[in-house]
């Protein structure tokens, strides 16, 4: 039987249990193990990890652990390697609604199985969104983020900061049910789809060509301006 010793730095601490925290967590093991399946077998994700040490040198997370080595690891940096283009699972639909909003592209189903969502990461390379970190320990996952709130503007809080959004933000211009980009459409083509008040009061519309909905700036549109403003603090 060999041991490694693994100390996890920053948020990393999130996903252990709360008496290994902070400290240095003895890692015993059989046969050839490596650096990833190690520290998944105590609970974290490959794609929260950044920066690896093993014994003072940087490592990646293929490398093969041996008996006594010191494992140091860091969580990955904040930012965005790769286009910020999501795909969200089924618990996440309010969050899928407020990244739209902002203009992100986010595929979002509640009835997605996990080999959908697998086959979906491989073929267009999305960042997974999730709090089943199961499901981001698939070794087909190359990006991806571990909800900790349950709170759904919290949720968003934590993307922005995650994979630093706030200079990306392009509000209104995706339909917030289907993802499809929206397009300018003129009232006077949608006019027998209005209620009475909204042909009175506005004119600037706005139509997703994929599912038919109309978007114009009423009262929601006033509400999503403040959670826009809240978020970009």
């Amino acid at each position: 039987m060999s041991a490694a010793h693994f100390v996890f730095r920053g948020r990393l601490n999130d996903f252990l249990q709360r008496h290994q925290r902070d400290r240095e967590i003895v890692v015993h093991f059989r046969g050839r193990q490596s650096i990833k399946h190690l520290a998944e077998s105590l609970g974290v994700p490959h794609p929260e990890i950044g920066r690896i040490q093993v014994n003072g040198g940087d490592e990646t997370l293929g490398r093969i652990a041996q008996d006594g080595d010191r494992v140091e690891i860091h969580p990955i940096e904040d930012g965005c390697t790769v286009e910020p283009r999501f795909l969200l699972d089924c618990h996440l639909g309010r969050l899928t609604a407020h990244l739209r909003m902002l203009g992100f592209d986010c595929l979002y189903q509640n009835d997605y199985e996990d080999t959908q969502m697998a086959e979906i990461l491989q073929r267009e390379g999305r960042i997974l969104l999730t709090r089943d970190r199961r499901l981001l320990m698939r070794k087909v996952v190359q990006h991806g983020y571990c909800l900790r709130s349950l709170e759904p503007l919290e949720q968003l809080t934590e993307v922005i900061q995650r994979f630093n959004l706030a200079d990306k933000f392009h509000p209104f211009h995706r339909c917030l049910r289907c993802n499809h980009p929206l397009e300018p459409v003129d009232k006077s083509a949608i006019l027998d789809r209005l209620e009475p008040l909204t042909k009175k009061y506005f004119d600037e519309f706005h139509l997703c060509p994929a599912c038919g909905q109309v978007y114009w700036k009423g009262s929601h549109y006033e509400r999503m301006q403040k959670v826009i403003e809240e978020v970009a603090k």
